[in-house]
């Protein structure tokens, strides 16, 4: 993942690399490119902290950086509210991810739709051959009949040209992709796929907003849920978070 990447060789490079300018957003504009060219930067501006700015990265990742590029931070920046500490970082990261996967086409995803209108949904970073994929997909019904419609999207957990990335080809490229993934997930074998296909660029996806395994479930508002969790307990919490 590209933050990983980027944070173990940024405290090297900013003890070595100076940006003398007067606008904060290209100083650490420069600073960050110099360490790491590909970095996907979508806006930078002040943070609640005085003196702290907010590095907004494609997917809705969030960096903190000095006014003069010298400091970095990667981690959750809290305000106190009475006797509350508000985890910043996490509304503010939740918004953006929650803008990037509710941008996913429809016609992209394999959905499951509850027969009444849906109250709210859950988009799923899925894994044919994961396990708890395949329980949590046994649990779709009961979801869906609490008004939840789950949205999957693929993410192939070794990598594009593994069982599990063929596996996702092929529901992708069925007629019939409810009816597909529902064999895949029972440990059925499918036909070879041969389509366009949006896996490969919804596994980039996965990792970009910090999916690193499944089931990852991103409720309505951005919030990640890593890991499976009982129908009840997901619906409930995917119905507060509406």
């Amino acid at each position: 993942m590209y933050l990983s990447r980027f944070i173990a060789g940024a405290a090297c490079g900013l003890l070595s690399f100076t940006v003398l300018a007067a606008d904060p957003d290209q100083v650490i504009r420069a600073t960050l490119n110099k360490l790491q060219p590909d970095l996907p930067i979508e806006a930078i501006a002040e943070s609640p902290m005085s003196g702290l700015f907010q590095v907004h990265l494609k997917g809705g990742r969030m960096l903190y950086a000095s006014a003069d590029g010298q400091f970095l931070l990667q981690g959750n920046l809290y305000q106190m509210r009475g006797d509350d500490a508000v985890n910043l970082t996490a509304q503010a990261e939740s918004k953006g991810i929650a803008k990037v996967i509710n941008d996913i086409p429809l016609s992209e995803m394999v959905v499951f739709s509850p027969k009444e209108p849906a109250k709210t949904h859950i988009t799923v970073f899925t894994d044919t051959d994961c396990g708890y994929c395949q329980k949590l997909h046994s649990e779709v019904p009961e979801l869906n009949r609490e008004g939840v419609e789950v949205r999957y999207v693929a993410f192939p957990r070794q990598g594009v040209g593994s069982h599990g990335y063929n596996g996702l080809v092929s529901v992708w490229c069925a007629k019939d992709r409810q009816a597909a993934m529902n064999k895949a997930k029972s440990r059925q074998e499918l036909p070879a796929g041969h389509c366009e296909n949006p896996v490969a660029k919804q596994y980039e996806l996965g990792q970009m907003v910090g999916v690193n395994g499944t089931p990852a479930i991103i409720l309505a508002n951005g919030q990640m849920i890593p890991g499976y969790r009982p129908a009840p307990e997901l619906a409930k919490i995917a119905l507060e978070a509406k």
